[in-house]
């Protein structure tokens, strides 16, 4: 299975699925004029890992902002995730976020009530993000 990397511009985020080196991250901005379009790589990458994936999965979200257009991908990319833990794999949600980002805090927490994943909070500093 090839790695899909999709480099971030300033209304996408960087998109880095490596199921060999088991890195798993999407990060920055998500603002898409076509978010279903842009995001389909990231759904048939993920629809195939789903096949066989890694006893292990750690995914990592560094978000600094997304609309609500984003943020029913990132539900679905967490159903697809949750499929895979349901399968009886490992898989973490690691759910970064700028310290001073309460909203993007709370975002984390109510998807992790929607889903049956374990999710890590990460509060980061400027320098960290």
């Amino acid at each position: 299975m090839t790695e899909l990397n999709i480099e971030a511009t300033s209304a996408t985020p960087q998109i880095n699925l490596d199921k060999h080196l088991g890195r798993f991250e999407l990060k920055g901005k998500s603002f898409p004029e076509e978010s279903r379009s842009f995001y389909a790589p990231l759904f048939s990458w993920l629809e195939e890992y789903t096949l066989e994936p890694n006893e292990q999965t750690l995914f990592e979200f560094k978000m600094e902002y997304f609309n609500s257009s984003s943020s029913l991908i990132i539900l679905e990319i967490l159903n697809l995730l949750d499929l895979i833990h349901k399968k009886g794999k490992h898989v973490t949600i690691s759910w970064n976020y700028l310290d001073i980002d309460e909203d993007m805090l709370e975002a984390g927490e109510e998807y992790a009530d929607l889903v049956s994943l374990p999710f890590e909070y990460h509060p980061l500093t400027d320098d960290e993000f």
